[in-house]
């Protein structure tokens, strides 16, 4: 799968229609992604319509890819299919725990992952909104969903008009431990990292923010104790909403 090399984000998209057989046809393939016991532990709900993405546009912070794209699917943990095949098979089933949420929102990524890649092999683009977490509630409200089903990520798709450089990754070594994990050093911590400081585009960054440092960027700006608190209290909220918890 070559197009993971060069793969990059893509919020613009052409005025050009994905069509349903394509959508199914993807979709459908995505389905060999592996899943817990086998039992598809995941539901997309698909949004076409300019009243549907103007809907959900505030939960993920009105970025406008949400309704530039010609569609935006949600992928949901969804315990809510296999509760009631059991209940109307004899079984007695206990899915209304953490355990299962998590087992649920595993399939769901991995179904999102394996999605993704297909979608950019036949050409089109892909972003993956990270916002889905931030503000479960509202997407929960607007797509109706039932117990036992939480959103878990988005994707906005369509056919690319843009070309937008490569992010950054950092290196291989950062992300390997051999036989057992070995902790971050400050020594180590200055390796993995230079190469992203260095980079004049996160250096510019630094400027724009009036901060020393990237990190700062992350911690002190983007993603903030008292945001990351505040938005995990909604999450858990919503866990207890559709049940899991």
């Amino acid at each position: 799968m070559e197009s993971i090399k060069k793969r990059t984000s893509i919020r613009k998209y052409a005025d050009r229609e994905v069509t349903e057989e394509l959508l199914n046809r993807l979709l459908e393939e995505a389905m060999r992604t592996p899943t817990m016991g086998n039992l598809q532990l995941y539901s997309v709900v698909v949004t076409r319509s300019e009243e549907g993405k103007k809907a959900l546009a505030p939960a993920h912070f009105n970025q406008p890819m949400v309704t530039g794209a010609p569609v935006v699917l949600t992928i949901c943990a969804d315990y809510r299919r296999t509760t009631l095949w059991a209940e109307n098979r004899k079984g007695t089933p206990g899915y209304d725990n953490i355990l299962s949420f998590m087992n649920a929102a595993t399939d769901a990524l991995l179904f999102t992952q394996t999605f993704t890649n297909l979608a950019e092999e036949a050409g089109l683009g892909t972003c993956f909104l990270g916002t889905t977490v931030y503000m479960p509630k509202m997407i929960i409200d607007t797509l109706k969903l039932p117990k036992l089903v939480m959103p878990v990520a988005t994707l906005t798709i369509g056919w690319p008009d843009e070309q937008p450089a490569q992010n950054d990754r950092l290196p291989l070594r950062s992300i390997i431990h051999n036989e057992h994990f070995e902790d971050y050093t400050p020594e180590k911590i200055d390796d993995f990292y230079a190469e992203k400081e260095a980079l004049e585009e996160n250096q510019e960054f630094v400027r724009i923010n009036n901060v020393e440092t990237l990190a700062q960027v992350f911690t002190d700006i983007r993603y903030t104790k008292k945001d990351c608190e505040a938005m995990s209290i909604g999450f858990l909220d919503a866990l207890k909403q559709q049940g899991f918890l």
